[in-house]
């Protein structure tokens, strides 16, 4: 039996700019961070029988791989060699559909766990890039680099994308009591409401390709905030990144339709109102979690999210990345 434990993320500065449609013309920069809360995946070899057992949202046993209904195990299986005989369950702190990074969370947990199984070494970028061709190449889902890589690596992560698609990981230069600080002052809610991102992604990749000026000047402005949110939290100055974020969400709803409406206008408008100094919306918005920098006065802000029926997270950074918890 081997079960791994991946991290959610929460993307701090450059979100977009990791869709191929966007860094195969002008390279993509990603500051995220990884969270304690988690994906776990268990694979165990069965010994009665060869079926293919799968146990999530719902339960499948099946004689053969075509005939999985969950597109990435099938995929992740086919790309594995993996056939027959195996049994794959799967549990998450937190659901689908929020924004987070869950369907790359399960695929490198999956991949991770399979590796170890067959007894293959495998790096952490290898698990990233694995996870872009089946999800990205082979499923054609509109993601970029992020989820993947940040899955695999967790911490307080840079990632700087070429045209090319290679991409280049740091760890950023950020001490640890300024890492506690950022920590504390990133509140996170969720909306109430979830959503496939897929939509959005495609309106915004089929912008950029046909370069919608727009759209490409917003991510070029998104890609330099993430460059200055990354230089305010190594330079210690982390009150700015509560600017810097009210910048990158006026800037966001510029890239396609859905990713605001009344609702979250409305929450927005009110966390400004109780000493928010900026938020941002998880994944490619439209749902999910809205995380808010706010410095002071957190009781009250508390209250009043509490007050627009928003449900806080409590979490932690994750500084370990995907992992295997046990290997037997």
């Amino acid at each position: 039996m081997i079960v791994t434990r991946t991290p959610f993320r929460v993307t701090l500065g450059g979100g977009g700019t990791d869709l191929p449609s966007y860094y195969e013309k002008y390279g993509g920069f990603i500051f995220s961070v990884g969270i304690n809360k988690y994906m776990f995946v268990d694979v165990n070899r069965p010994v009665v029988d060869d079926l293919i057992r799968l146990k999530y949202s719902k339960a499948e046993t099946v004689e053969r791989l075509d005939e999985i209904q969950h597109e990435i195990a099938r995929e992740v299986l086919r790309m594995m060699g993996v056939e027959k005989g195996i049994e794959i369950s799967s549990i998450a702190d937190i659901s689908a559909g929020t924004g987070l990074g869950s369907s790359s969370c399960y695929t490198v947990g999956l991949l991770h766990a399979l590796h170890v199984l067959k007894r293959d070494y495998v790096s952490l970028g290898d698990l990233a890039e694995e996870d872009f061709r089946v999800e990205a190449e082979v499923l054609k889902r509109p993601i970029g680099k992020q989820d993947g890589y940040m899955a695999a690596f967790g911490g307080l992560t840079v990632l700087e994308i070429e045209k090319n698609g290679k991409v280049k990981v740091r760890k950023a230069n950020v001490s640890q009591e300024v890492a506690d600080d950022l920590n504390n002052n990133l509140l996170i809610f969720f909306t109430g409401d979830t959503r496939s991102a897929d939509p959005i992604l495609t309106s915004t990749s089929s912008a950029l390709k046909v370069d919608n000026k727009e759209v490409t000047e917003s991510m070029h402005y998104i890609k330099e905030l993430g460059y200055e949110i990354l230089e305010a939290v190594e330079s210690g100055n982390i009150t700015e990144v509560g600017r810097l974020f009210d910048a990158h969400w006026q800037h966001k709803k510029k890239l396609a339709g859905g990713i605001t409406n009344e609702k979250f206008d409305k929450i927005y408008e009110n966390a400004k109102q109780n000493g928010a100094l900026g938020g941002k919306i998880s994944g490619a918005g439209g749902g999910g979690f809205f995380t808010f920098y706010i410095e002071d006065n957190k009781k009250k802000f508390r209250e009043a999210m509490r007050g627009l029926g928003l449900r806080e997270m409590s979490y932690r950074f994750d500084f370990e990345g995907s992992k295997v918890l046990v290997d037997f």
